[in-house]
């Protein structure tokens, strides 16, 4: 006889194998039901999302909350429809987008779903946040953003922009690393990594602190997925997840740019027996021939054009002339995962786990500055520097090119690239300057890497971070906060002494000689009160530049002619020094006493009448200069209606963690979480940096639920 199951085992049991399908057939709960945004104090978005695509629907909706239809143009743009709603002007750049879009299509798949699920979430929290505020955007929006849109938006281009503008490009890069960084502004950033035997609590603590204008979009958030990841950082508009440092409750990075020589361009010849066709490896190969059309608009309608593009099978081409076929290789060509990459980065546990995250290589420059619980600091000059078979062309110089082998094919491994784990001196600080004097105790050699890598180079600011990171033997986070803010002009404690007596020994009028005593009482530093600092700026400016004396010389004779000691690995950090032509600096001290007293007043001017925080309501007095004049607490100046130079960029965004049992965070956003001047959350922490303060990080569930002041899910 069959025997019969008892009704409730045959229930379950159906119950059981029916219960994928019934799953995979009941529709998924909408984005804004599985995600709770919670703001606290001055706006901080704290993403509480039940999956990663939730975490990208919020993200996108808080985006648009405060910085409006410049999210949604971002995809616009990756879209390659500029000249849709722009007219004709915008047809080169959406020429190149619209070939980095289709790459981006082709490699949906080859995305973790997880990636793809953010994307997708993202797509839909613009477009949902779009057709519920009509008004936030222009009327013309599109509200059929797909994850395609969002995953193209920040890739490495496919193909780039053509000869002048590929080689523009890659000149200004290569020329911010060759340029000496006495001579920078400042663009980049600061890092520092302290080991627990630096710190009084005996636990790892990094500070990270990009330098940008103030437009460029970072964005402080935190984002909790259950069992996922909870990460707290800074965040880029436009974008879920790309480009981003902070901490989670195991580890933490910063970035800091490096500027590096990564491109080669190859002459290849053509093959005079057929039309687009050029020789390798004694073959000839045809050209592929590309062509992009795109449509612009042309008063109440539409017209298109074609932009014609050829590729090589070893690389897009630049230029054809001469007999040559000009193509570029460089690594990063077409890369597509740079957001999974920092996803993996911010769900990493251990240094071992993060490490395999950068070995995905996707994010091609940065140096990062890492810290973790276990009290490891460690530091990588990240680049995916190819491997060449010949020297480094340079900005210009095409490799002639006739057999495969000719051209580089590899990349430098990462673990051979150049990096430090928990140095001697438990201390790592990185402003820009290449990997070799990142902690002074382990000098890196430069002669271990080829010609394509940084040569070595040390300027003000990094002479100065490094000072400021040694000066106290066990530091606490608020010593750290403090030393962050530090208004010294190291460029003025180097040379005001040598530039006193060379104005001393001129014969100066009354005039210059008053103002060069003023200069000998000057602290040497940016406090807002101080006097001395503005006219200083206003010589060094002068004298760096050299005026006539020095028109188109490059910049290495520059600081030649400039200094009389110039900078030297055999003394890094204490060159260069001395002024190579006193008279002249004299000179230029006589023009700079008149400028200054033209242009407000007195000589002696202090630095905060002149140098201002402006945004909204607030306008306040602010220590920090250029990373020129080496300041460690970086500001960029722009000269206001009235005179005044107001900050517009340098400092902005700064994070400090240390990271105790549960992390323990100081930040500020000097331009607010909102671009939005009628939004509360757009000036209320500019007065705050101006003073040299930082608020507390709610980072806990208990600290964020006492900090909450408004709670909401996206678009109820």
């Amino acid at each position: 006889m069959r025997r019969s199951l008892p009704l409730t085992r045959l229930t379950l049991l159906t119950t059981f194998l029916l219960a994928p399908a019934v799953l995979s057939a009941q529709p998924a709960r909408p984005y804004a039901d599985r995600v709770e945004i919670r703001r606290t104090a001055y706006g901080v978005p704290h993403i509480m999302a039940e999956d990663l695509g939730a975490f990208g629907y919020a993200m996108a909706w808080v985006q648009l909350e405060d910085y409006g239809a410049r999210v949604a143009h971002g995809l616009v743009r990756a879209r390659g429809h500029l000249a849709r709603y722009y007219g004709r002007d915008s047809l080169e750049r959406d020429f190149g987008a619209r070939l980095t879009h289709a790459r981006a299509a082709e490699t949906w798949l080859q995305l973790q779903r997880e990636t793809r699920q953010v994307y997708e979430g993202y797509a839909q929290g613009v477009n949902d946040y779009i057709r519920k505020n009509p008004g936030d955007v222009p009327a013309w929006m599109p509200s059929d953003f797909d994850g395609v849109d969002v995953a193209a938006l920040w890739m490495e281009p496919a193909v780039p922009e053509g000869a002048q503008a590929f080689t523009d490009r890659a000149r200004r890069r290569r020329e911010r690393a060759r340029q000496d960084s006495l001579a920078r502004e400042g663009e980049g950033s600061n890092a520092w990594a302290f080991a627990p035997s630096r710190t009084k609590s005996g636990r790892a603590i990094l500070l990270r602190n990009p330098h940008l204008d103030w437009n460029a979009g970072y964005y402080e958030a935190q984002v909790t997925v259950p069992g996922v990841m909870d990460f707290y950082g800074d965040f880029r508009i436009g974008n879920p997840a790309q480009l981003i440092g902070g901490f989670n409750k195991d580890l933490g990075w910063a970035t800091t740019n490096n500027n590096t020589d990564l491109e080669a361009i190859y002459a290849l010849d053509v093959d005079s027996t057929q039309t687009d066709h050029y020789l390798l490896d004694g073959a000839s190969h045809p050209l592929q021939r590309i062509d992009v059309v795109a449509e612009y608009k042309n008063g109440p309608g539409l017209s298109s054009e074609v932009c014609t593009m050829w590729r090589t099978h070893v690389g897009p081409v630049i230029e054809r002339a001469d007999g040559k076929i000009y193509v570029v290789r460089w690594p990063a060509e077409g890369e597509f995962r740079k957001v999974e990459q920092f996803l993996r980065l911010m769900r990493a546990r251990t240094l071992d786990e993060w490490k395999d995250a950068m070995r995905l290589r996707a994010h091609t420059t940065s140096n990062f500055t890492y810290a973790d619980a276990k009290g490891n600091i460690f530091y990588v000059f990240n680049a995916t520097v190819p491997q060449l078979p010949h020297p480094s062309g340079g900005d210009s110089v095409a490799i002639p090119a006739r057999t495969s082998a000719d051209m580089w094919r590899d990349m430098v491994p990462f673990d051979s690239l150049p990096q430090l784990l928990n140095p001697p001196g438990g201390y790592l600080q990185q402003s820009n300057d290449p990997f070799h004097y990142t902690n002074l105790n382990a000098i890196i050699d430069s002669t271990r890497f080829p010609s394509n890598f940084s040569r070595p180079a040390l300027g003000f600011r990094s002479q100065l971070g490094i000072r400021l990171a040694t000066e106290i033997r066990k530091m606490t986070l608020e010593d750290v906060v403090r030393l962050k803010y530090s208004n010294r002009m190291f460029a003025g404690e180097r040379l005001a002494d040598d530039l006193i007596a060379a104005v001393r020994a001129s014969s100066p009028s009354p005039a210059v000689a008053a103002a060069a005593e003023m200069i000998a009482k000057w602290d040497r530093t940016t406090n807002p009160d101080s006097r001395g600092g503005v006219l200083f700026e206003a010589w060094y400016n002068r004298h760096l530049q050299g005026g006539e004396a020095m028109r188109g010389l490059p910049m290495a004779e520059r600081m030649r002619r400039t200094f009389a000691r110039p900078w030297s690995p055999a003394a890094p950090n204490d060159t260069p020094d001395g002024l190579a032509d006193p008279a002249r600096a004299a000179a230029d001290f006589t023009w700079a006493v008149d400028e200054v007293t033209r242009r407000f007043g007195s000589a002696d001017v202090a630095w905060g009448e002149v140098h201002r925080v402006r945004r909204g309501s607030v306008d306040v007095p602010v220590g920090g200069c250029t990373g020129a004049l080496g300041c460690f607490r970086v500001l960029q100046y722009s000269e206001a209606p009235d005179g005044k130079l107001v900050a517009r960029g340098g400092d902005g965004w700064v994070l400090a963690v240390e990271f105790t049992p549960v992390p323990r965070a100081y930040s500020v956003l000097a331009y607010g979480e909102s671009s939005r001047p009628e939004s509360p959350y757009y000036d209320d922490q500019a007065a705050m940096f101006a003073r040299g303060e930082m608020k507390r990080v709610a980072f806990t569930p208990q600290d964020v639920e006492k900090e909450t002041i408004r709670r909401y899910r996206p678009g109820r």
